[in-house]
């Protein structure tokens, strides 16, 4: 018994270094827990994750610029996550401290830029600075971060989603839900899905992929389904000029639906997506019961399923 509690304390003492970006320093302190218990699978299960992030720190260090090395260090984290889930059990600890070393590691990346390159990507910069909070348990200096990015790029999908992310983490589900309604509006190819966190996204965008939809699409059918199943429920008036604009985006869509009929597993969410725009701005609107029959006659016929559920 008291072997496994020395194990468990020198685990611990592991993923501080992790915390503290010293990869070496916590292989050291995994073979030791090893020597105390060389069967105990937690241990097991850090020294393969350390062994996946000592062969991709030595291939970062060959990348001359800090900002490359910042998004092959979040890139590497995509694939640490798919490597992890095929190593099976559960380890939330274990994660969660790897976790942290990615994003602290490229945090470091994105900090060391030189001064004249910081200023003249500042928006760029602070969502990837902010996503790194973000992953590494920051969370105000992450909403920090990416209210700077969005109010430089206020249309910009990836940023606001990044910051509807960080508002789900700290329980602030209005603004999320607001935020990931909009972001998936302007842009969901934007949107990278490996590097969202909230339940209520991660389940929505699981649920797409349990109907059959894969690839590229599931993106596209998240904001259908965050409608149909109630998720998406923070809404807002739209401007005269953003109605303009949604009405004319709906016609270049479906001229684009006729003439690009292989694009259609992307073009027919996206479409619907707007379509249920439509109809809130004119229930908002008052205006009359024909114009929204229309636009629900127009659903009905992309996806007859999608209105039945829709409507029911």
């Amino acid at each position: 018994m008291v072997d496994q509690v020395s194990a468990s304390s020198v685990l611990s003492n592991a993923y501080e270094s992790l915390r503290s970006v010293d990869l070496s320093a916590a292989a050291e302190m995994l073979d030791r827990a090893l020597e105390i218990d060389f069967e105990d699978p937690e241990v097991l299960f850090a020294l393969k994750c350390v062994e996946f992030w000592n062969d991709r720190t030595a291939r970062l260090e060959i990348l001359p610029n800090p900002f490359e090395r910042g998004e092959y260090a979040v890139a590497q984290w995509k694939s640490f996550s798919s490597f992890a889930s095929k190593l099976g059990g559960d380890f939330e600890r274990a994660r969660y401290a790897f976790k942290r070393f990615a994003f602290s590691l490229a945090l470091a990346q994105y900090r060391s830029l030189p001064p004249e390159e910081r200023e003249a990507h500042e928006a760029e910069l602070a969502l990837r600075i902010g996503r790194c909070h973000k992953g590494s348990g920051d969370f105000d200096e992450a909403l920090k971060q990416l209210e700077t990015a969005a109010r430089e790029r206020r249309d910009d999908a990836e940023v606001l989603a990044e910051l509807a992310d960080t508002y789900a983490l700290i329980n602030e589900t209005r603004p999320s839900k607001a935020l990931f309604r909009e972001a998936f509006y302007v842009g969901p190819q934007r949107i990278d899905l490996e590097l969202l966190e909230s339940e209520l996204i991660l389940r929505l965008a699981e649920k797409v992929r349990a109907d059959g939809r894969s690839g590229s699409e599931i993106v596209e059918w998240v904001p259908v389904y965050g409608n149909l199943l109630g998720v998406f429920t923070v809404k807002r008036e739209l401007k005269a000029v953003e109605v303009g604009k949604l009405r004319q985006s709906i016609y270049q869509l479906e001229n684009e639906l006729k003439e690009n009929a292989e694009e259609r597993q992307l073009l027919v969410p996206r479409l619907i997506n707007r379509y249920f725009w439509l109809v809130d701005h004119c229930i908002a609107a008052k205006e009359d019961r024909a114009k929204i029959e229309e636009i629900l006659l127009k659903i009905r016929l992309l996806d007859p399923a999608v209105y039945k559920q829709y409507t029911a």
